[in-house]
């Protein structure tokens, strides 16, 4: 679905294209803002979501993530001024605002600042927060990018900041004009160039995406914070996509995938991405205080047909298992986040939380691990069968018995 939203601003005649991906709300917000001239002067794009970790009343961890950007508006951005300054300026209602600054140095211009400002007091967004008012964050970037060159990073950039977890990918920038031929790519980039080449041009064209044969390979995936490790995730994934009645297999290849992610007292979180899948997110929960679950998965990929396919399901409850333990499925599994998206696991163990020494716990199997099931079923029906026998025995008995005193 596609929502265009048009501003205008006396002198800079602001123009702000927002594409509404999908059903996961995920947002490619461009904007362009013009100079009394009708000449661009600030050309942006980019994808972001924020995670929240806030206190409840009652103690607990809870989070919010804030991924629909809908009723927002840029009045407050501003081109270049006397100061060789411009910024953008994100207002999303009264509870979020998000501004990066930028300033030019003779032939180059440097990305200073991102600061993103949350409102606590919003119960819609934070129910039960046991603090109110708003917080601001900030961090500083300090990028120096040729002046004449547009600043681009497709890999998703996850930045940590107190509480908050800041997302950002697909950015292309430019603070001091219009777009230019000349792009200057992020860290993150020519790293994954190095493994899986992208070629950029003025339209990105897909990777190729053919259809796999067999079993993905197992991959390992280990999460650390200030104490240490705090994840571990051994598994093969496979994702099966349908998108316009074509059906779409992708086989994931962990030697040429990228992985972050946090831990939390309550969430923790697990991201692939490469040069097809911009992210794949696991989102684990615990539950009751003894067990944990896989709460949530989001996904954006680009696909074979040119398009862009992003979904995002945060109601499932698969992976169940004992807090202290780890959860581990051998078989093939399939994990329904959608009608049209699944997502098949071989060889999996996962531990989200509580992991000692870096090592996994004790596993809980998955009930298609279980071959010992059809042992107690096999001790069972033969049971029956000998409580049937002894059933009849006694019943013919007994029959015999009243026929034996007819007969006296």
């Amino acid at each position: 679905m596609l929502c265009f939203r048009l501003s205008l601003l006396p002198s800079l005649g602001l123009v702000l294209l927002c594409l509404l991906l999908g059903a996961s709300q995920s947002y490619a917000i461009e904007i362009a803002l013009k100079n009394s001239g009708g000449d661009i002067c600030l050309y942006a794009k980019w994808q972001m979501n924020f995670t929240i970790h806030y206190e409840a009343e009652n103690k607990t961890s809870k989070t919010a993530t804030i991924s629909d950007f809908t009723g927002m508006n840029y009045n407050e951005s501003k081109c270049r001024d006397d100061n060789n300054h411009s910024q953008i300026v994100v207002q999303i209602g009264s509870s979020f605002s998000w501004i990066a600054n930028f300033t030019m140095e003779a032939s180059n211009y440097l990305i200073d600042a991102v600061s993103f400002t949350y409102n606590l007091s919003d119960a819609s967004i934070f129910p039960d927060a046991a603090k109110t008012g708003s917080v601001t964050v900030d961090h500083p970037v300090t990028i120096k990018v040729p002046l004449n060159d547009n600043f681009r990073c497709n890999s998703v950039l996850t930045v940590p900041v107190d509480e908050v977890q800041e997302r950002y990918w697909d950015i292309l920038v430019q603070p001091f004009g219009k777009k230019s031929k000349n792009e200057f790519l992020c860290d993150e980039d020519k790293i994954s160039t190095t493994i899986a080449p992208i070629i950029i041009h003025t339209t990105v064209p897909s990777p190729t995406m053919p259809t796999p044969k067999g079993n993905p390979a197992v991959g390992n995936y280990t999460i650390t914070n200030v104490n240490g490790t705090c994840l571990l995730a051994t598994m093969g994934l496979q994702l099966n996509i349908t998108q316009d009645k074509s059906p779409f297999i992708i086989n994931i290849n962990p030697n040429v995938t990228n992985f972050t992610g946090s831990c939390h007292p309550q969430t923790a979180q697990l991201r692939l991405n490469n040069s097809i899948i911009k992210y794949l997110d696991f989102v684990f929960a615990t539950k009751n205080g003894n067990r944990f679950y896989l709460k949530e998965v989001n996904a954006s990929i680009s696909l074979t047909n040119g398009s862009d396919f992003s979904i995002a399901n945060n109601n499932l409850s698969y992976w169940d298992a004992p807090l202290g333990s780890s959860y581990m499925c051998n078989k093939e599994q399939t994990l329904s986040v959608s009608e049209i998206f699944q997502i098949n696991t071989f060889n999996l163990r996962i531990q989200p939380f509580n992991v000692k020494e870096g090592k996994y716990s004790t596993a809980q199997d998955c009930s298609a691990d279980d071959d010992n099931f059809l042992v107690p079923i096999a001790v069972g029906a033969a049971l029956a069968g000998v409580l049937i026998l002894v059933l009849l025995a006694y019943f013919i008995g007994l029959k015999r018995h009243h026929a034996g005193y007819e007969q006296f």
